[in-house]
């Protein structure tokens, strides 16, 4: 331990913005990102430890909520591309919409798009009722060869956010990595800004260029805003209607076009914030790029309140892009360090209600509040969350969750003026509120944790 002024600092496993925020693909980071990653992972694990030349075949199992919702947020998809090489970040969106019926046409599979397989229906299983003990998103891959001998098998847990691990390692799934000013809960930031009269913003811009270095960071922050900003522009312009049975229209571009139309609408800041949602998630839905902020299902709060931010409040961009950002991220790290991200694990109170908190604290900082101020600010938005339930109708990113968005980016708003009109001096603790969502996310019933089996999803009827 080292210490600075009067507290103490401790290096802990760190959770960088540009880790918590990634470039991926709609519309889910726990059922499209994640498996695509733990996909392509055993495809290259495969290929080092006994080359993709002696593989015969690939079978792969969704357990859980996998497999509970996985065709509507296209988790087969997602496999498939992954067992081809493709990556999140850096694939064509349209590569991977649609990926499993084309191998279901073509009968085969390019390991890592290199090693031709054959693929048929039945090397692709659904476990709905089975949740292994580690987490309720989990798949399975085998490798055998031409003889039937097994060459390879892993099991992988889809945490929350895009990020993977094997079984066996921590659910986690934090990265091994140590910064210079660690802090495990909200208490010890706090007194770590005191200490060092710095905002939450520069405590965490000074761990994040111990770790990647001033213009890597620089330059990851302004690549994730500028993929927010292209997808909040994407969604406001897209008609249509959105894949699934549903055939839920898009409104977002009809909502702006509204807008534009009265400019002098009172409460058209507000309405501006509901559309710039609705674009991110209505982009999401339909499986185009996105950013998880903290997950694909909450993806568009932090964006939209960061436009609002810049196009009602006089924020420069400068300071959404480095201040709002990391201090966002901050709040999402504990969390993800404390409690869950994961809609399949805590409901969406840990994905929307993590969402929203991680925008009021950084919209707070950028308007000018104390970390103490940003602190409140983000117990408050999550603590209206609480027990919020993860429920989409048809297992598609649709609805509740689009509408949903629009509202947890007016809530964080709130909670923001709220938090800036006292000194940041409040009876319920961010902490507490952190450690009370884990709490309900463990004793929420799990048909009502991104499984479909209650609520919204079995009260919408199918047709």
């Amino acid at each position: 331990m080292s210490t600075t002024g009067s507290v103490a600092t401790r290096t802990t496993d760190y959770v960088s913005a540009l880790d918590l925020f990634s470039v991926g693909v709609g519309p889910s980071s726990s059922h499209t990102v994640g498996p695509m990653r733990a996909a392509r992972l055993f495809a290259e694990g495969v290929g080092r430890s006994c080359g993709l030349e002696a593989v015969g075949r690939v079978t792969v199992t969704l357990f859980g909520s996998l497999a509970a919702t996985g065709l509507g947020h296209g988790t087969p998809d997602a496999v498939i591309a992954g067992l081809q090489g493709l990556a999140p970040e850096t694939c064509d969106p349209d590569e991977v919409r649609g990926a499993l019926a084309r191998a279901q046409g073509a009968g085969s599979v390019s390991l890592l798009g290199a090693h031709p397989l054959a693929w048929g229906d039945d090397d692709l299983t659904l476990a709905p009722l089975t949740r292994l003990p580690q987490h309720p998103n989990a798949l399975q891959l085998s490798a055998v060869d031409e003889s039937g001998r097994v060459l390879a098998r892993e099991t992988y847990f889809s945490v929350g956010g895009g990020f993977v691990v094997r079984e066996g390692d921590d659910d986690r799934a934090l990265p091994a990595q140590e910064a210079p000013l660690g802090f495990a809960t909200a208490a010890e930031l706090l007194a770590l800004c005191a200490a060092r009269g710095e905002s939450i913003a520069e405590i965490a811009w000074a761990n994040e260029c111990a770790l990647h270095g001033s213009d890597a960071v620089a330059a990851g922050l302004e690549q994730r805003w500028r993929a927010m900003e292209g997808c909040i522009d994407a969604g406001l312009s897209a008609t249509g209607v959105l894949p699934g049975w549903m055939k839920v229209p898009r409104r977002a571009a009809s909502v702006a076009a509204a807008l534009r139309a009265e400019p002098a609408l009172p409460d058209a800041p507000a309405q501006w914030l509901q559309a710039f949602a609705l674009a991110v998630n209505e982009e999401n839905a339909g499986g185009g790029r996105v950013v998880t902020a903290p997950t694909n299902g909450a993806a568009g709060i932090i964006p939209a309140v960061g436009r609002y931010a810049i196009e009602f409040a006089g924020v420069p961009r400068a300071r959404v892009v480095r201040d709002y950002l990391l201090t966002s991220a901050v709040v999402g790290s504990l969390y993800k360090r404390n409690a869950s991200i994961s809609g399949a694990e805590a409901g969406c109170q840990g994905e929307v209600g993590s969402a929203s908190s991680m925008a009021a604290a950084g919209l707070t900082a950028i308007l000018g509040g104390t970390p103490r101020q940003v602190e409140n600010a983000a117990e408050i938005a999550m603590e209206h969350h609480l027990g919020l339930t993860c429920d989409p109708v048809g297992g598609f990113v649709q609805v509740p969750c689009i509408e949903r968005n629009a509202i947890a980016a007016g809530t964080a708003v709130a909670a923001t003026r709220l938090a800036l009109l006292g000194d940041g001096s409040h009876f319920v603790s961010l902490d507490t509120v952190v450690e009370t969502m884990r709490q309900t996310g463990r004793d929420m019933a799990s048909s009502y944790k991104e499984t479909s089996e209650a609520g919204l999803a079995v009260n919408v009827i199918e047709c």
